[in-house]
């Protein structure tokens, strides 16, 4: 089975790249958030439900410095969303085998 790690930098309440990626995205997959898209990974939020019913099935990663940018620090994150630095980042890209970028 191939693994893909879906890239998510927009604001879920400007484009609709997250919810199309959680409802085509195939189990064993894993999701960052990054840019604007870290809103999505707060607790609480209007996203919380949605990337928190996909979380059995896929995993979720979320830019740290990238909430650090938008001073969300304070901000609590979704239970089992694991935050990364950059090196992270570029682990994941090399852990999967193919990335896709939602615009």
């Amino acid at each position: 089975m191939s693994t893909m790690l879906h890239l998510i930098n927009k604001s879920p309440f400007d484009r609709n790249a997250l919810d199309t990626c959680l409802r085509l995205a195939k189990t064993g997959s894993s999701v960052l958030l990054l840019e604007d898209g870290v809103y999505a990974a707060m607790s609480g939020g209007s996203y919380a439900k949605a990337v928190s019913d996909r979380m059995g099935e896929l995993t979720f990663y979320v830019l740290g410095p990238d909430v650090s940018a938008r001073g969300l620090d304070d901000k609590p994150l979704i239970d089992g969303i694991d935050v990364v630095d950059y090196g992270g980042f570029v682990d994941l890209v090399v852990e999967h085998e193919t990335a896709q970028s939602w615009l």
